[in-house]
């Protein structure tokens, strides 16, 4: 096989630590789920050049993907994880990702079409490597110099931002719940061995502030902390499940619980809208979980309607955390930080300003659960256009069901 330059993805550890877990949960009590995922470029009228200048090249890398197999060193450090299973860690030293599941397409406009559709224990573990390709290959064209001396001028400026907060944390109580900072930048990064420099940076620069990646392979190289629970497509997935559409989110949240029994204990709440998420959340799920994720909408109002929620409950706010995974620079979560602190525990997930902070505009990508079971489903995002589904008839639905009006 003949590829344009060296593969970009070369461990099938080099991935989020939630699609592990989601793949364990799914192996373990939906093995047939089937499912249904598209891609889209949320911003390609800001692209540099269209999508589908990558089209070859991407295929070559999705070859070269789907030769891959965990190494034995890989399969001991996942069962070094005390919430994954033997039995779990038996199963992917058999797996091998199947070509025939993704497909690559363009149109007359330039655009770029991936479908992924096949069993979840299958078609969920493509995400985050398709999206890391589509980046790495779009941004090499637009790489040299002047661009990693940026990347490394922003770099070093949030260096010393970090620095900066660790001199003020000196100042806290020893009640003062401390500033803590993960990377979440694997699907969004400038390139592999870019995130790898920065995460290496950071946590070097100030271990306590960033000690956690979402990035496996990372984690594991780097002495980290793995970081990740669940995503949208874990919850999504229980609209077409055997339970009433109005029951999936308490689905979701059991199956978590029966899975992991008091481990990765964050729950996520936009998937129809914190509002109706907390209608479900009761004091039995509250008491359960250890806190909550924040991933649309204002996370000021999402954070007081959570503590609200809590004090409600009569659950001291201080015993749980928040984590804010939206669309963060390390100066909105020190924000977020400060106006949270001595109220609840907070914790933050920084993405595309970590791993892709270049001076070069960003391409908006996600690759989402359209369909599980022949069934439509969706996400009803706190965000306006964070919503992708084009069953226009399912999403009135969805929202008649959890009560959630249509954004104006």
């Amino acid at each position: 096989m003949t590829v344009s330059y060296a593969p970009i993805i070369t461990s099938l550890l080099d991935n989020d630590l939630y699609k592990f877990t989601m793949l364990q949960a799914m192996l373990h009590q939906f093995p047939q789920t089937h499912g249904v995922y598209r891609f889209r470029c949320r911003n390609n009228k800001d692209a540099a050049y269209p999508l589908a200048d990558i089209q070859k090249d991407l295929e070559q890398q999705l070859d070269s993907l789907c030769e891959l197999r965990f190494l034995p060193d890989e399969l001991e450090y996942l069962r070094s994880l005390r919430f994954i299973r033997s039995d779990f860690v038996d199963y992917l030293e058999l797996f091998k990702l199947k070509r025939r599941f993704i497909t690559v397409s363009t149109d007359d406009k330039g655009r770029l079409f991936i479908d992924i559709e096949g069993p979840m224990i299958q078609a969920m573990f493509f995400e985050v490597f398709v999206l890391a390709i589509v980046n790495e290959l779009y941004f090499n064209a637009l790489s040299n110099d002047s661009v990693i001396e940026e990347g490394q001028r922003r770099l070093d400026a949030k260096v010393a931002l970090l620095h900066q907060y660790a001199e003020e944390q000196t100042q806290y109580d020893q009640d003062t719940p401390p500033f803590i900072v993960a990377d979440f930048g694997t699907r969004r990064r400038f390139s592999r061995r870019w995130q790898a420099h920065v995460v290496e940076t950071l946590h070097k620069a100030e271990p306590n502030i960033v000690g956690g990646t979402s990035n496996v392979y990372l984690a594991k190289q780097l002495g980290m902390t793995p970081i990740g629970t669940m995503a949208h497509e874990f919850m999504q997935a229980f609209q077409a499940l055997d339970v009433r559409l109005r029951d999936s989110q308490k689905a979701a949240l059991e199956a978590w619980v029966h899975e992991y029994r008091g481990d990765l204990g964050i729950a996520l709440t936009d998937v129809v809208g914190m509002d109706a998420f907390l209608r479900d959340f009761d004091l039995y799920f509250a008491k359960l979980f250890d806190g909550l994720r924040h991933d649309s909408g204002d996370p000021y109002i999402w954070g007081d309607k959570a503590i609200a929620h809590y004090e409600k409950l009569k659950i001291d706010p201080k015993t749980k955390i928040l984590t804010f995974s939206d669309g963060l620079d390390l100066e909105k979560a020190w924000e977020l930080h400060q106006y949270f602190k001595g109220r609840i525990r907070t914790s933050f997930g920084i993405g595309t300003n970590l791993t892709n902070d270049m001076g070069i505009t960003p391409i908006n990508i996600v690759l989402k659960l359209v369909e599980c079971n022949g069934q439509p489903v969706a996400k009803l995002s706190d965000s306006p256009g964070k919503t992708m589904i084009n069953n226009d008839t399912y999403l009135a639905y969805l929202r008649q069901v959890f009560e959630v009006d249509e954004p104006e």
